[in-house]
């Protein structure tokens, strides 16, 4: 089949200055932007003045997205490997060549397994309606985003409370009086806007209190730090609870009019005492009642994060939810400064994209990794992705052949590579979907090199939260490189496996006129300042008749039925985490502001302002270990051993370690980042296949590591 030249969004190539309206694509945030192009060349990336919480900031990643665009340590054109995978052998291939190859395999998978033997995973967020529709249209149900490694925790947790995951709350920084972070670092781990918010409700005044097990950046922002025992943040919910309910802090109007099960909640606390939780984290039991009583006085415009990968263990579940049922339990729900339900389309009154999975009939088959039926109370939507991983080596419930990543690296992101690798081993066809080389890319069949965010437009995507609106990723610029949008490439591919669902898309104007069809609006009106909004005022319902929740009751479940009937308590007894041996310290890792995940370490601008990672170790632990400040150290679990230097700093708890995560990286064409600094994710042997029952994420901060001089 013969494939079209690369394709432009018409008027892209002109001579001349022009102003495009697009969105960041340095990490999974996605920011709204304004480039400024002269000649066909990206001279300014700036925030999108017409977001007014956005302005003109971005923050450092997305600052560096010029040195992305003309950094050519990327994939330049499509690569086919030529010896054993993972060894760097490849051939050039043409776009027909590579994408014949991919669709060959797949129809050969299909013929032996069905669509089904199909899996992809991505980073999840605004376009995956392209990667669900094309997998629909093969007949596959096997679509799995990043989640199990980041928030899927406490989007379970929030479905469990709220019939509502994850990301249908909008957190109300800017107008809180009170906020209590988790480990959720909201200044490096970052989201601009948000973090501008937060930066404006401190200079206002208002108070925030900080837990983690280090002092981060946002820690030293923080009117209050505690640093919290290595993962009993639980306990600490559980006291919080307590004490609420013992001195009658909590909102009984809200919660008698719009909560079932507080008895069931009364009696899960019972003898949780300050005292109590002191001893199992090391945080006073005076100052836990104070700031009970402190916080009861500023709600309702309290928020109590719920966190994005809190502190990933076996009970970070019911971390997330305590922490959402404190904020009902203080009626910090639908109301300035708290938590607001995300309004959609249609809570404005107005029709919403139409959707591309709509194009394929629904898929019928179960998942392969047991969400929705094995595991009943895991969200069937995106899936548990290490649960892939038992299913390849033993095509139980059923073979996989294929495997496409697209702009996600597992072998980054989850824990145990070398285990991973084995699994991969029983594939057909690993394919990578990427702008940059990855960790997966290296060791996949095929690469398709995406073109960079600036030289590419997407799908539109639907914007949630107190005004709904629609955004657009606009192309600034052609393509440096041989490379291609993703939705084109899943055209293509559809296209040479016979799928009618992208048929009639040629351009992406097409796309967009199909997505924007009902909706009343015009790609002039998106792309005249890259976002439209379909709501005049912020949407906030009755809280006295108005909340709706998609629970069995309708209300919001202190008591879940569906963990109930799942054989799971609304709230465990707590499980104190296991005692350390000698020398043994809890692996932690983060996230700085400079730096994406794994994604960007070879950038170089960013790996110049961080090239590589220092373990975090606290001074007395140091001189056991006869270790000084800068020297290099040796850290080991299980037969695996990285080396790098150590950071002595009493800003971490003495029981645990700490390392920026996405370094380490094996692949020598990225010359910046190559070996460079130590890779978190090796030393967590063994943890692939361990995750918390109830939320379903990783336990990654169960690993134990022992640190020595080198």
């Amino acid at each position: 089949m013969e494939s079209t030249k690369a394709p432009n969004v018409e008027g892209v190539d002109k001579p001349g200055r022009r102003t495009v309206y697009s969105i960041c694509g340095m990490c999974a945030v996605r920011c709204p932007i304004q480039v400024e192009v002269e000649n066909g060349r990206v001279i300014w990336v700036q925030g999108n003045p017409h977001d007014k919480a956005m302005e003109t900031s971005l923050c450092a990643k997305g600052s560096a997205g010029l040195a992305l665009e003309y950094d050519d340590e990327r994939p330049h054109q499509p690569l086919i490997r030529t010896g054993p995978r993972g060894c760097g052998q490849w051939r050039e291939a043409s776009w027909d060549e590579a994408l014949d190859f991919v669709a060959g395999k797949l129809k050969e998978v299909i013929a032996e397994y069905g669509g089904r033997g199909v899996v992809l995973s991505d980073r999840g967020g605004a376009f995956n309606d392209l990667t669900k529709g094309f997998l629909r249209a093969l007949g596959s149900p096997n679509y799995f985003d990043h989640d199990c490694t980041c928030g899927r925790n406490a989007h379970h947790a929030a479905k469990s409370l709220f019939g509502l995951g994850r990301t249908g709350w909008v957190y109300d920084i800017k107008n809180t009086a009170h906020i209590v972070l988790f480990g959720r670092n909201l200044l490096e781990s970052l989201q601009v806007k948000e973090a501008k918010e937060f930066m404006e409700a401190l200079n206002r005044g208002a108070k925030c209190t900080y837990i983690d097990i280090r002092a981060t950046v946002t820690a030293s922002k923080a009117t209050r730090f505690w640093m919290i025992r290595p993962n009993t943040e639980y306990a600490l919910n559980l006291a919080f609870i307590q004490q609420i309910l013992a001195e009658n802090l909590y909102d009984a109007d809200f919660v008698s009019r719009w909560t079932v099960g507080l008895e069931a909640l009364k009696k899960a606390v019972q003898g949780k005492t300050p005292e109590w939780a002191a001893a199992q984290t090391g945080i006073p039991a005076d100052e836990i009642r104070a700031f009970v009583r402190e916080i009861a006085a500023d709600a309702p415009r309290v928020i109590f994060h719920p966190g994005w990968m809190t502190a990933r263990h076996g009970q970070s579940f019911y971390t997330s939810r305590s922490s959402y049922i404190l904020n009902v339990l203080l009626g910090a729900i639908e109301t300035p400064g708290g938590l607001v339900i995300a309004k959609e389309a249609q809570d404005a009154g107005r029709p919403g994209l139409k959707k591309l999975v709509d194009l394929s009939p629904a898929v019928e088959e179960q998942r392969v990794d047991g969400a929705g039926w094995k595991y009943r109370h895991f969200d069937s939507g995106s899936g548990i992705l290490h649960r892939l991983f038992p299913a390849l080596e033993t095509g139980d419930p059923y073979p996989v052949g294929a495997y496409i990543t697209y702009r996600h690296d597992p072998l980054s992101a989850l824990p145990d590579p070398e285990a991973q690798i084995r699994a991969y081993e029983k594939l057909k066809l690993l394919v990578s979907i990427d702008v940059n080389y990855s960790e997966t890319s290296w060791y996949a069949d095929v690469i398709l090199p995406e073109a960079t965010y600036l030289e590419r437009a997407n799908i539109l995507t639907g914007k949630s939260g107190l005004k709904p609106g629609i955004a657009m990723r606009d192309q600034a610029v052609a393509p440096r490189l041989d490379t291609r949008p993703a939705w084109w490439i899943f055209k293509e591919l559809a296209k040479r496996l016979g799928s009618a669902a992208f048929s009639n898309f040629e351009t992406i104007e097409d796309l967009w006129n199909y997505q924007l069809r009902d909706t009343g609006v015009t790609i002039d009106q998106v792309r005249s300042k890259g976002q439209v909004s379909l709501a005049d005022q912020p949407i906030l319902w009755d809280r006295q008749t108005g909340l709706k929740f998609k629970t069995p009751s309708g209300k919001i479940e202190l008591e879940s039925s569906l963990l109930t009937e799942c054989g799971f308590p609304s709230l465990a007894e707590f499980q104190p985490p296991p005692p350390l041996e000698p020398g043994q310290f809890r692996l932690i890792f983060g996230r700085p502001a400079m730096h994406n995940h794994a994604h960007t370490m070879n950038n170089p601008v960013l790996h110049e302002i961080m090239p590589e990672n220092a373990l975090w170790l606290h001074p007395q632990a140091a001189q056991a270990l006869g270790i000084k400040d800068g020297d290099r150290v040796a850290v080991e679990n299980d037969g695996y051993r990285v080396t790098g230097r150590v950071s002595l700093t009493p800003f971490i708890h003495p029981e645990a370690v700490f390392m920026y995560h996405g370094f380490g990286r094996t692949i020598p064409l990225q010359t910046r980042a190559y070996k460079r600094g130590m890779a978190d994710q090796r030393l967590q042997k063994g943890f692939l296949g361990r995750f918390d029952p109830v939320g379903g994420g990783n336990t990654l901060t169960e690993c134990l590591v022992r640190v020595s001089a080198e």
